[in-house]
């Protein structure tokens, strides 16, 4: 075989068209790079925590429930050693991910409680924003919770006023998806 640098055009063609015709991985090769990546099993939504009424109810009609990933929480960052910025802020930040969107959160101290504000980043669609906290606990496996709902402003802000500190599940409602945010502690990392 000639190296390619001396390849007519011709011949570079035909070499292009009989790379584009290689056969496939043999079956017992593709099975077994599969299986390198264990499937994850589903978890029943009755037990997954935190889990609504609202939410058992979004999974029976139909929506796609979708999980968020924490990718950055301010509180969780070293305090630099000199200077001003070495001085803790009065706003903790967390971003977080989810099929093609970002949710930027923000919760700022209150008058002893606790705003909650952001903003969905992504495809432009309408949707509410629910807020749930336990409101106390009567048995182990007994959480009743209490909810909040806001819609969406045009630009996909949101403020949530007036939150106890504790933990909050957020949930995102838009475009067919149920976007579920990991347990929040509300009141954590503020200086």
């Amino acid at each position: 075989m000639k190296p390619i640098e001396q390849l007519s055009d011709d011949e570079f063609a035909r070499l292009a068209q009989q790379a584009t015709r290689l056969p496939d991985a043999p079956e017992e090769l593709v099975q077994r790079a599969v299986a390198l990546w264990p499937a994850v099993p589903a978890v029943p939504a009755m037990s997954a925590p935190g889990l609504t009424h609202q939410a058992l109810r979004t999974l029976q009609s139909g929506l796609r429930v979708v999980a968020a990933v924490l990718t950055f929480d301010s509180a969780s960052r070293p305090a630099p050693a000199f200077g001003m910025r070495a001085v803790g802020g009065d706003t903790r930040h967390l971003l977080f991910s989810a099929r093609g969107r970002d949710i930027d959160l923000r919760i700022s101290p209150a008058s002893g409680r606790f705003d909650l504000s952001g903003q969905i980043l992504g495809p432009d669609e309408s949707g509410t924003i629910e807020l749930a906290t336990q409101a106390h606990r009567l048995a182990e496996d007994d959480l009743p919770m209490l909810a909040r709902r806001v819609n969406l402003d045009e630009l996909g802000e949101f403020r949530l006023e007036g939150v106890d500190g504790g933990t909050v599940w957020l949930t995102i409602r838009m475009g067919g998806d149920e976007i579920v945010l990991p347990p929040i502690d509300v009141g954590v990392g503020l200086a």
